[in-house]
């Protein structure tokens, strides 16, 4: 069977150049949401000049299991504050993925972010919306707040209801 043939025997090399998958824009997941996830991709990553380690995260279980979370750790941004509070959420990730990179006297490699990082821990999302060049609003999830999955304070929640809330004082870190 040619590559180019479908399991109900279309020939797509005779495609008219369109085609559309469905589907549209997906809802953010509701604030205040707590999860269970783990990091399945860690790098560094750059735009136009702003560098920073952006983490893909996948819900593990629960309703929005398979739903991926994208997070942006602006540790090298300008605002020393900001860098500041990015890398303390980098630390806290570390700390509930082993440790082992805090241990490390270097900058982490992005060989370090992928083999290191991709361990179970608890989090709090909540939503940003944004509004576009062309008015258009935009909605996404963001962390509020990275914990142990086995933390007194998560065992409860994430056994019994994964959407739990929590009222968290922090500003959205992208």
């Amino acid at each position: 069977m040619s590559f180019w043939i479908t399991e109900e025997n279309e020939d797509l090399t005779k495609t008219t150049g369109e085609h559309e998958t469905g589907g549209g824009d997906i809802e953010p997941i509701a604030k205040n949401t707590e999860v269970v996830f783990a990091p399945d991709e860690a790098k560094y990553d750059d735009y136009e000049g702003d560098r920073y380690i952006s983490i893909r995260w996948c819900i593990l279980k629960g309703d929005h299991k398979g739903r991926k979370i994208f997070q942006k750790l602006r540790v090298f941004d300008e605002d020393k504050t900001k860098a500041g509070k990015h890398k303390k959420m980098f630390a806290a990730i570390a700390k509930n993925a082993g440790g082992s990179l805090l241990k490390l006297q270097h900058e982490p490699t992005d060989s370090d972010l992928q083999s290191i990082l991709m361990k179970p821990m608890a989090g709090v999302l909540q939503v940003w919306e944004l509004e576009t060049e062309t008015g258009e609003t935009k909605t996404g999830n963001w962390i509020s707040s990275i914990n142990p999955v086995n933390s007194p304070q998560n065992v409860a929640p994430v056994a019994v209801a994964e959407e739990k809330a929590f009222d968290f004082d922090s500003d959205i870190p992208f």
